[in-house]
Order: structure tokens, then C-alpha cells, then sequence
């Protein structure tokens, strides 16, 4: 299984009540596939995974292949801290229809690297998924080493790695492993443009879920090389990666989604609503998206 392009890692609606408004993930779903992006993430670290339970996640994985019908991939977020947990949420996500497993590093526990080559193997041959590996050490209090991905980039059912980290040394360790059957994906919205130009496959975005269609020209134009229109759309993009990074993700993100009318901006504990005197700044930039979008 091949991931490229414009990738979205998919918020997660509730409604007035803090439960799951399946409504409105349908109307995201759509709205992104309207918008030309090539896969979705649910229950990744926009989704809010901490804060679902497994009956929840079983509804956004059949809501979202309902409005998807097979258009594009669906990527369910399954990583844990422990390895045999990790195992059964991954073969859970193929019972759902899942077609493959975004699987964050272990957070919390600081494994070797060694703990996490064994870690994602063990993953990949008894999850009954293909695998894209996750890297955000900013979440997660670990890093998956260069050294590390290219042995795991060996095994048939690794297929990628998100690698979140905005380090352009990071990249280029990593764009020498990609081959047929392992694909680079940027996890980094602000430097994403920059990675696709070196040779990145694709990325996987929070500010897609607000600017589909801006966001897969960015990729499109990147990946077939044309570096002066893909920075000059990137140039006009970095207001949306900056106010989308004012508070911890997916808060401002929620926010823009509900003046876009397609959500309500409620989170669950402990993250709470964005603070008042961000909403000006964001919802000028939701207004300097309709130019971009049109």
C-alpha cells in the first residue's frame, strides 16, 4: 500500500453534550474529499484518541467508510505504550475496515531504540495491518532514530513513517530509506512544503482539516517540482500553520472548523476551548482562506 500527497489527520466532532456528533465527522469527511485529499487519519492525535472509548472509535471508523466508500485510505491511530495493547487496538482496526495503522512511538515509558525496533515488529506481524510508523517526540517523550526507521523500513508490512519533527536534518536522514514499499510522510505543517520538495512522499496534516483544497495543491505542485508556485502557495499558508499553533492541537483547530460551520469547537478534558484572545487572529485567517480555496 503506497500513501502520497495530502493526507489529513481528521478532528473528531462532539456535540453540545461532549458526545460524538457523527454528523458532523461526516460533513468533515466530505468536505475533505470534496477538497481532493488523498487519506484520512481517525483517532490520531488531532482525533483526540486519548479521549474516546472503544465504542466511539468503532463508530468514527464505520462513519468514516460509509462517507468514504473505498475513495481513499483510511489510517486509524491504534499506538499505546505497551506493545501486546498496541498488538490488539491494531487488529481491532482491520475487524473495522481500517487499511492500515498509524502507530505512534510508545510515550510515556521511554523505550531503547532497541525496545522500539522489537516494539514495531511485534506490531507489524501480528497486527494483520500494514504499518506507518509515527514519530513526535514532542508528544510522546521519545524519538525513533534514522538508524532504527531503516531497519524497520525493511519489514513487509512497515509502509511509512510520519515523522512530526520540523528538523531538515531529521528529513534528509530519512529520505535515503524511502523505496517501493516505504514511503517519508512529513508530520509538520509549517516546514511540510520544504520535505515534499526534497522528495518527501506526502504529508500528513492538522491544517488540512481547514484548508483541503489549498493544501493538495501544495502538495501537487511540490511533488512535481514546481518550487517557485509551491513556496509562493506555502509563503501564503504560514498565517494558518502560526495560528493553528497558539495552543496545543487540536484546540485551534476545532475553532477554525466551527467558524467554518462544519463543528462545534468543544473538546474533552483536559483540553479546554480556545482562549479569547485568539479568536480574532483565527478567524481573520479563516476569512484569508476563502482566496486561497477559490
Amino acid at each position: 500500500m503506497q500513501f502520497h500527497g495530502s493526507i489529513c489527520a481528521l478532528a473528531t466532532p462532539f456535540d453540545g453534550d461532549g458526545a460524538l456528533d457523527l454528523a458532523a465527522f461526516a460533513r468533515l469527511v466530505d468536505f475533505q474529499l470534496t477538497g481532493g485529499t488523498q487519506g484520512l487519519v481517525v483517532a490520531g492525535s488531532t482525533g483526540e484518541a486519548h479521549a474516546l472509548d472503544a465504542a466511539e472509535l468503532d463508530l468514527l471508523v464505520t462513519q468514516a467508510r460509509t462517507v468514504v466508500r473505498g475513495r481513499v485510505p483510511i489510517l486509524v491511530g491504534t499506538g499505546g505504550a505497551n506493545t501486546r495493547k498496541t498488538v490488539l487496538a491494531t487488529r481491532h482496526a482491520r475487524s473495522l475496515g481500517a487499511d492500515a495503522a498509524l502507530v505512534v512511538t510508545p510515550y510515556y515509558v521511554r523505550p531503547t531504540q532497541e525496545g522500539l525496533r522489537r516494539h514495531f515488529e511485534e506490531v507489524a506481524d501480528h497486527g494483520d495491518l500494514p504499518v506507518v510508523l509515527y514519530n513526535v517526540p514532542g508528544r510522546t517523550g521519545c524519538d525513533l532514530l534514522p538508524d532504527t526507521v531503516a531497519a524497520l523500513a525493511q519489514h513487509p508490512r512497515i509502509v511509512a513513517i510520519k515523522e512530526a519533527r520540523a528538523d531538515e536534518e531529521r528529513m534528509r536522514a530519512l529520505l535515503p530509506l524511502r523505496h517501493a514499499g516505504f514511503a517519508v510522510l512529513s508530520g509538520d505543517d509549517p516546514t511540510a512544503a520544504r520535505s515534499l520538495l526534497a522528495g518527501a512522499d506526502g504529508v500528513i496534516s492538522v491544517a488540512n482539516n481547514l484548508a483541503p483544497g489549498p493544501f493538495r495543491r501544495l502538495c501537487d505542485l511540490a511533488r512535481g517540482g514546481q518550487r517557485d508556485a509551491a513556496m509562493d502557495l506555502d509563503r501564503r499558508l504560514q498565517p494558518l500553520f502560526g495560528v493553528l499553533g497558539v495552543e496545543s492541537n487540536p484546540i485551534p483547530v476545532k475553532f477554525g472548523l466551527s467558524l467554518l460551520g462544519i463543528c462545534r469547537p468543544g473538546l474533552r478534558l483536559p483540553l479546554t476551548l480556545l482562549s479569547d484572545i485568539h479568536h480574532a487572529g483565527l478567524r481573520q485567517v479563516i476569512e484569508g482562506l476563502k482566496d486561497l480555496a477559490a
